[in-house]
């Protein structure tokens, strides 16, 4: 009874959530999520600036989240740069000169808190000529006036950023009287005026009071209550409020470090001065909304402008256009062929096979498939290159990695089928190992787990698994198939670089920002090139004669000396890929550093792939292995041998994994000891006959679109190019992570269809066309390379 109610419940989910109608909802939803978006920014009045400097949250003790944007984590240099040849003041009390010192320590982190409490202090930087003071003012006063005066005046000396604030000593010296609080309020009126003069050439900051901790206050200080605080702070934003401008306010007012003291207050050792790591936040605060519109970091998203599209991104959208335009005049004149039905099996990576159509392409297909492709084109640009989104920093917890984790894997028991077949790593066996481990990966991505030594090591292991496919599959098809053609060669090209060449002409990143890409296509041409050179190699061949085997493996031994040679002679490595312009496909930031150590962590894992298919299908010509459903892969004997030394393995490298101390020590052993973990995790898999007999259907499902998921994350799941998480729907973040993933898959998706359409259109059949089209193709390259060279450089820090 109850195995009937799980397939009735199975088929009543499939029934009436198909992936049409999915794709229908997320359209509607980013259509809603547009509207909702453009309004409560006309409405709201408010820009990312804003936000960083009035509200926020922290993601666990010490990592402050502004609300709706990324808060970047500068480090001393960057610091010097922006700041170089500037004059910063703090001007104000005790609790600025804290600010002051933190700011300080930004920039020279050995910058000790000297200098006596209620006198000036300066700090500079001969080399950047960086000058930042912290003037002694504890009241807003005649004094204040005065100084603000002076700098009106002083062209020269004039600071180009200014950070104010006052209070405490006013309620201190008076008692905490009304008249003191109405005095306040004349005096913060006498010198907005100024304060708005020098913000018309500089910034100008005014820090809103801190709360304090009354129980543990000094008894000199009994007078300074929240209740107090509060109230000059209201005059404050009252008074600075009044100097706006076109609903804009010059002063900006600083409420985020508040809002960060009333969780941490408690800490405070006298009640008053904030604790160590609440400065630090005011200080980054403040660092992120001088500098991040100059350095322009990829993850400090707060008060960034909107860089302009280069020469190609505005060439793509002109594409993009041109061919809707196109579409809707076939449309018109009613050309309605449809679109050839995608089989089933259609896969998104490397072993990905040319789909047979079963009805022919007509003339409007590619050009719809160029439409759809460019509506989402379009919303890859709104989440990650313009500013319609919000976007938020990473932060990892046990939690946040591990709870998504079991609910993935029990809907991928849930969706539990028979095999059609129980071969070892079947098609439907691989599609779900592909399936399960991109949705690992995901997970890991987005919950920011990298930080997590034990979890890195062990995704780091999913990857080389990838790679290890792609060797196993692609040496399988060659060995049995023969077929070295350029039809499939180009096939298999199209179907993995398509998505991603798209991507660096609209999303301005250079290929190898996409590593996976260069790393599969560039073990898929080395693959080709081992089998294809002579001699010929194939199944067919060595049937006739075992002596063959013995050039197979002289060919994988070859292979792995040409391997060897690379990884231990860097410097021969870097100049073969610093050569135009394949330094073009493997450069990042101007240096092939990151291709490097991509190449090299998995160096091994192909070969092992390649390795183990050849003696897998040995093995299976010999009839040695017993494939039959339900039938142990060997003898009982040996089976359970197998099964008891590869459980053994797996957990050993676990344990050695949870071991590790530094991501370097333990990347040095990677590409030796990860292929034992992956056969370990084979064997157990395909053993005993029932598991070979089973697989998930939902697993197989995101296993058929994993290169578009992986692809996908960088920009319309993950943001601000995988630095951050993308906010669909702020102040929600279990809410907003259902709607992004759903809106993502979908996207993914579609986007395997597109490519699916056109790879029958770019690619023909006809060697001669072929050839042609490939020419065409270069001297296209040629140009977007040339015109490259004078589009606007991509930013980063």
């Amino acid at each position: 009874m109850a195995v009937l109610a799980y397939s009735l419940g199975k088929r009543e989910i499939n029934q009436h959530f198909t992936i049409k109608n999915a794709k229908l909802i997320s359209l509607a939803a980013v259509l809603l999520l547009l509207v909702f978006h453009i309004t409560s920014r006309y409405y709201g009045g408010r820009d990312s600036c804003e936000w960083l400097l009035s509200r926020g949250r922290y993601l666990g003790e010490d990592v402050w989240q502004p609300y709706g944007c990324m808060m970047h984590k500068y480090k001393s240099i960057e610091a010097k740069t922006c700041l170089a040849e500037k004059r910063v003041a703090f001007v104000g009390d005790s609790r600025i000169r804290q600010l002051f010192y933190s700011f300080v320590k930004i920039i020279d982190s050995e910058r000790k808190e000297e200098g006596n409490k209620h006198e000036d202090i300066s700090f500079e930087d001969k080399s950047y000529s960086i000058n930042v003071d912290f003037l002694w003012y504890p009241e807003a006063n005649n004094s204040m006036k005065e100084r603000l005066i002076s700098w009106t005046h002083e062209a020269s000396a004039k600071p180009d950023v200014i950070i104010l604030g006052a209070a405490t000593w006013s309620i201190k010296l008076h008692g905490g009287s009304a008249e003191a609080l109405q005095q306040y309020r004349v005096n913060l009126t006498a010198i907005v005026g100024h304060l708005v003069k020098l913000a018309e050439h500089g910034e100008v900051y005014w820090v809103l009071q801190d709360p304090v901790n009354e129980e543990v206050l000094s008894e000199n200080r009994k007078m300074i209550t929240n209740q107090q605080l509060e109230l000059y702070n209201e005059a404050a934003v009252d008074v600075l409020n009044s100097s706006k401008r076109n609903g804009k306010s010059r002063v900006r007012l600083m409420a985020a470090s508040r809002q960060a003291a009333l969780e941490t207050i408690i800490k405070s050792d006298d009640g008053l001065h904030l604790p160590e790591s609440t400065r630090n936040v005011g200080a980054m605060i403040l660092m992120n909304s001088v500098c991040n519109k100059i350095l322009r970091p990829i993850d400090g998203s707060c008060c960034q402008t909107l860089r302009p599209p280069n020469l190609l991104q505005k060439l793509s959208a002109c594409f993009f256009l041109g061919s809707a335009v196109v579409f809707v005049v076939f449309h018109l004149l009613g050309n309605s062929r449809h679109r050839r039905h995608v089989p089933p099996d259609v896969e998104s990576l490397e072993e990905k096979k040319p789909a047979t159509a079963a009805v022919p392409l007509g003339p409007k297909a590619p050009f719809q498939a160029l439409c759809r492709m460019g509506i989402i084109m379009g919303y890859f640009y709104l989440c990650d290159r313009a500013d319609m989104f919000m976007k938020e920093q990473k932060f990892y917890t046990h939690s946040t990695f591990f709870i998504p984790l079991i609910y993935i894997f029990v809907l991928g028991v849930f969706y539990s089928e028979n095999s059609k077949e129980a071969k070892l790593l079947n098609r439907e066996q691989t599609d779900e190992w592909k399936g399960w481990m991109q949705l690992v990966i995901l997970i890991y991505h987005i919950s920011g787990a990298s930080a997590f030594i034990p979890v890195y090591m062990h995704v780091r292991v999913l990857v080389a698994a990838y790679l290890f496919q792609t060797g196993y599959g692609h040496f399988s098809f060659f060995w049995l198939k023969g077929d070295f053609g350029l039809y499939r060669v180009c096939q298999v090209l199209f179907r993995l670089n398509f998505l991603v060449l798209v991507l660096c002409v609209v999303m301005d990143r250079p290929y190898q920002f996409y590593y996976f890409v260069p790393l599969v296509t560039f073990w898929f041409v080395v693959i080709y090139t081992t089998m294809a050179m002579w001699p010929q190699i194939l199944q067919k061949t060595a049937n006739s004669s075992s002596m063959w085997h013995f050039g197979v493996l002289a060919k994988l031994l070859g292979l792995l000396m040409f391997i060897c040679f690379f990884a231990f002679s860097q410097g021969v490595f870097e100049r073969v890929f610093s050569v135009w312009p394949i330094s073009k496909l493997f450069e990042l930031n101007g240096s092939i550093h990151e291709w490097w150590f991509r190449w090299k962590l998995d160096r091994f894992a192909v070969i092992h792939g390649m390795l183990f298919a050849f003696i897998y299908l040995v093995l299976q010509k010999r009839q040695v292995l017993l494939e039959g459903k339900g039938d142990g892969l060997f003898s009982a004997k040996i089976s359970n041998l197998l099964l008891f030394l590869s459980v053994v393995s797996f957990i050993t490298y676990s344990i050695w994994a949870s071991s590790c101390k530094t991501k370097t020590e333990c990347n040095e052993m990677h590409p030796y000891i990860s292929v034992v973990q992956i056969l370990a995790f084979i064997l157990i898999r395909n053993i005993p006959g029932y598991a070979r007999s089973i697989y998930s259907s939902f697993f197989a499902w995101f296993g058929k679109i994993s290169l578009e998921l992986f692809i996908c994350q960088y920009h319309i799941w993950l943001a601000a190019d995988t630095k951050g998480i993308l906010v669909l729907i702020p102040g929600n973040p279990s809410l907003n992570i259902m709607v992004s993933t759903f809106i993502f898959v979908c996207v993914a998706h579609e986007i395997s269809l597109i490519t699916n359409d056109l790879a029958q259109v770019v690619i023909p059949k006809d060697s001669m066309a072929l050839l042609k089209r490939l020419g065409a193709m270069g001297i296209l390259s040629l140009i977007v390379l040339l015109v490259s060279r004078v589009s606007q450089p991509t930013p980063g820090v």
